[in-house]
């Protein structure tokens, strides 16, 4: 019986490390086209699946299997990207992406490992920020996989083509849709230090019931948005003006009592961690501009929060 990286004669397979050094950076792709965890590593799985079931020969012929395996990974996350919209639409109540978790966790972790492979990490910048996977969600799947191949990894549009399906010139302007969509989401830069403070000043002032000081850290316009998954309580819509977020927070406090709150980092920036008896129940990620709060998500769904109780 050989292993998934045995050839059939039993000896190792000569691109065994050319094919496993691409693993990480597969998961980083797969993670930023989907905006999940559990299918970017489903995608990964199933695109060494794809390759361990070529003729040994075949493989051999492949100059280059990291292209090779971006190729059927881009395509296995094209048809899912596809799929998910009929999907979202059955979803209960908002969907956000799942969040990440601080550089130090892992991808793919069980509870039962030990150890935990570097290869699995997901690399944090501002292309995995929440804000920045929203967008994201508005565009089609081929704009959204354009774009992230291109702008974001700097694959040349001839590759790009070959895994959208279209001519390099077709992924040119799909890429250059969703820069424009990008480009009009933007809020001014603040500094994660600065970000930091505000989330601490936030929690603090959610601890002490000072509705006055929460409502001056919101901006008017905030919008405040949970996922439940119709899994666990959460709002169905979202909610509109800090004063009713300032006020539905407070209510929050009132209906879980003994509820701790963690400063922590999430998609690479200030975020908090809601916990219950010591478990992970809530992730909190922010948009922040001009000193105020522009935006909340609340993943309470406790199959996006996997990450974030099995370390």
């Amino acid at each position: 019986m050989t292993t998934p990286f045995e050839s059939e004669a039993g000896r190792p397979d000569h691109d065994l490390s050319a094919v496993t050094g691409e693993r990480r950076r597969l998961i980083n792709v797969a993670y930023r086209l989907l905006g999940s965890l559990a299918d970017a590593e489903d995608v990964v799985q199933e695109t060494y699946a794809r390759w361990y079931a070529l003729p040994e020969r075949q493989r051999e012929e492949i100059e280059s299997p990291g292209a090779w395996l971006t190729r059927v990974a881009g395509r296995i996350c094209l048809d899912l990207l596809g799929s998910a919209r009929a999907r979202r639409e059955r979803y209960v109540g908002q969907w956000i992406p799942e969040p990440l978790p601080e550089p130090t966790e892992w991808v793919g972790r069980r509870p039962d490992d030990a150890t935990a492979d570097p290869a699995d990490r997901i690399t944090l910048d501002e292309s995995v920020g929440m804000a920045f996977l929203v967008v994201l969600e508005s565009m089609t799947p081929a704009e959204r996989v354009a774009f992230i191949l291109h702008d974001v990894f700097r694959y040349p549009f001839a590759e790009v083509a070959e895994i959208v399906g279209r001519t390099p010139e077709s992924c040119r302007k799909l890429a250059s849709s969703a820069r424009r969509r990008i480009d009009a989401s933007q809020t001014p830069a603040t500094p994660n230090s600065r970000k930091a403070d505000i989330v601490r000043e936030f929690k603090q002032a959610w601890e002490a019931k000072d509705i006055r000081a929460l409502v001056a850290l919101l901006d008017p316009d905030a919008t405040s948005i949970a996922d439940g998954g119709g899994l666990v309580g959460a709002l169905l819509h979202p909610l509109e003006g800090g004063e009713q977020i300032a006020h539905a927070w407070f209510d929050i406090l009132g209906q879980a009592p003994g509820l701790t709150f963690l400063e922590h980092t999430v998609n690479g920036q200030p975020g908090l961690v809601a916990q219950q008896d010591g478990v992970t129940i809530t992730v909190y990620a922010f948009d922040i501009a001009d000193d105020r709060i522009k935006r909340i998500w609340a993943v309470r769904n406790p199959e996006k929060l996997r990450a974030w109780t099995t370390g």
